[in-house]
């Protein structure tokens, strides 16, 4: 499944064999590549002509202007959707809110302290799993304002262990 943001309207795709679901209704359509950027679609006995402005891959966002009027989409996979449910999600700006735990477990090692600053992809704490040491990083930038765990303390997954 995928969420797709289309100008901060959220729908819901997935692809079943050969369709396409749209929130829960097979889409019907057809679309032909029109040229480089360019395609039409038919849809429901309606004609609309779509170009592709440009597409950034590692913020998974296309531009696109569908019969000349503009609009962003921008898509997030199953992976996406579960670190934004973990509280991970780093698609939100470069700026972290909190870290959770992603799965139950002992907290091995807290590489931080309150007050400290983090950058993305900092190592902010060791949490023991399955008898493996998971490195958890700072999924953005921030300054740590609460660590809610102490070493030793077990966990729940997507409790609360750091706030920035």
């Amino acid at each position: 499944m995928y969420s797709v943001n289309i100008d901060n309207s959220v729908i819901k795709v997935e692809k079943s064999g050969d369709s396409i679901v749209v929130n829960e209704e097979i889409l019907t359509w057809d679309l032909k590549k029109t040229g480089d950027r360019f395609y039409n679609i038919i849809h429901e006995g309606k004609s609309f002509n779509l170009e592709v402005v440009s597409i950034v891959p590692e913020e998974k966002t296309i531009k696109l202007k569908l019969n000349n009027k503009p609009a962003t989409v921008k898509l997030q996979d199953k992976f996406d959707l579960l670190l934004e449910k973990l509280g991970m999600n780093t698609n939100k700006g470069n700026q972290a809110k909190e870290i959770k735990a992603p799965m139950p477990g002992l907290i091995f090692d807290i590489k931080v302290t309150e007050g400290e600053e983090v950058k993305k992809g900092d190592a902010v704490l060791i949490l023991e799993a399955m008898k493996m040491e998971n490195i958890i990083k700072s999924p953005g930038d921030g300054i740590v304002k609460v660590i809610k765990i102490k070493k030793g303390d077990s966990v729940e997954k997507n409790q609360v262990l750091i706030q920035f």
